[in-house]
């Protein structure tokens, strides 16, 4: 059977979670587990691409906002395979809020804040929430046959 003929199959969703630690570098764990998914879904590589550069932003986002740069908190990645799309959740311990409105990106006395404004771009929907426990979630989703947003 060919990679092909096993993605048209109908297989039921999966769910993969993963737990990491909040030093900068465990991100790559996340973004590799993602694109092991979503090429098994078979993405497209350009797709793959800007899947792993979200996944990537959201975690370090939760590492050094959401956590406070405190390497002892974790980040809490869930990836929900569906038949026609992949769900990343990616979550916090939530030391400090997800602000309220997204920082405007490009403007001349900053040169962060492009974090969020590239997991927008680049996927096809975006939620940003609080938990009820406290910590902050981005749940970010791509579509098999969706075209980066832009």
């Amino acid at each position: 059977m060919t990679g092909s003929e096993l993605r048209a199959t109908a297989q039921p969703p999966a769910t993969v979670e993963i737990k990491l630690p909040g030093a900068p570098g465990f991100e790559r764990v996340a973004r590799s587990a993602a694109a092991a998914v979503a090429e098994q879904m078979g993405f497209s590589p350009d797709r793959v691409e800007d899947l792993k550069t979200a996944v990537s932003e959201a975690c370090l986002n939760a590492m050094e906002h959401g956590n406070r740069g405190d390497r002892e908190a974790q980040i809490h990645v869930l990836l929900r395979a569906e038949f026609s799309r992949l769900a990343v959740m990616v979550s916090d311990e939530g030391y400090q809020k997800m602000p309220e409105t997204l920082p405007e990106p490009g403007q001349p006395d900053r040169t962060r804040g492009w974090g969020l404004f590239f997991i927008t771009q680049l996927m096809d929907e975006v939620q940003l929430q609080r938990l009820p426990d406290g910590g902050n979630q981005i749940v970010m989703t791509i579509h098999l046959s969706g075209a980066p947003r832009g």
